[in-house]
């Protein structure tokens, strides 16, 4: 059987895709699973024994149970906080598709579930040319949605939802996530998703005060996330 391959992306950048992915690292570890998180490219880095690393690469790390080689699990270790394309050229990388879509099969041999979260928001720039929207296309997996719940979220999950759908991706699900705790009218906002989204909502995660990624597990139903997918090409 081959892996079940999913892409994280998300509404804009802070919006709770590092939780939401790690969340269901752990749904998918308390299934019996041989689980994997991969962060193609991470920017912003902090010194840790001697060496950099990212904290969403360490999040994703520990919510999996396959011990793989860092340069698979995060290709494109940046070491700036900003936008992909120009962390890369501060330090001279050229992002490539070729690459992640490598490392993402090598994930993929060694798991029975792979869960890749995307930088920033869908269509972030990785490159001059190229943006996240580009790279799940290249990994030709079914998309997962995360929307942070604070204002904008509405039109901010409905164009996203139509980016997905003119790349030829497939929505195999949303979630949402209440990184506003002062937000107005949010159950009246998650149900309008509901009803406006054309994917099932696969959980709701509240405003953690601590970004607890076993918690925040408690809130999703991965169910229909057990279909196994074609590896890229």
């Amino acid at each position: 059987m081959s892996a079940i391959g999913y892409f994280v992306a998300g509404t804009d950048t802070g919006v709770g895709k590092s939780l939401a992915s790690s969340a269901l690292l752990h749904k998918l570890v308390d299934q019996g699973m041989r689980a994997v998180g991969m962060k193609p490219v991470a920017a912003g880095t902090f010194e840790q024994h001697c060496a950099h690393t990212n904290e969403d690469v360490l999040q994703l790390q520990a919510a999996g149970n396959v011990a793989a080689p860092l340069a698979l699990r995060c290709p494109y270790l940046l070491q700036a906080p900003l936008s992909p394309h120009l962390a890369a050229a501060a330090e001279g990388v050229t992002i490539s598709l070729p690459r992640i879509t490598g490392a993402y099969r090598e994930l993929a041999a060694m798991a029975d579930a792979v869960i890749v979260e995307g930088a920033g928001g869908f269509r972030v720039p990785l490159t001059q040319e190229l943006d996240g929207a580009d790279l799940a296309a290249a990994l030709e997996l079914p998309v997962i949605l995360v929307v942070g719940m604070r204002l904008g979220c509405l039109n901010h999950a409905l164009l996203t939802q139509d980016a997905i759908a003119a790349r030829g991706l497939r929505l195999d699900g949303w979630i949402a996530c209440r990184v506003d705790p002062g937000m107005d009218a949010s159950d009246a906002n998650v149900a309008t998703l509901q009803r406006l989204m054309n994917a099932p909502m696969l959980g709701d995660i509240p405003h953690l005060q601590h970004a607890d990624a076993r918690r925040a597990a408690a809130f999703l139903d991965t169910s229909a996330l057990l279909r196994p997918t074609e590896f890229p090409r």
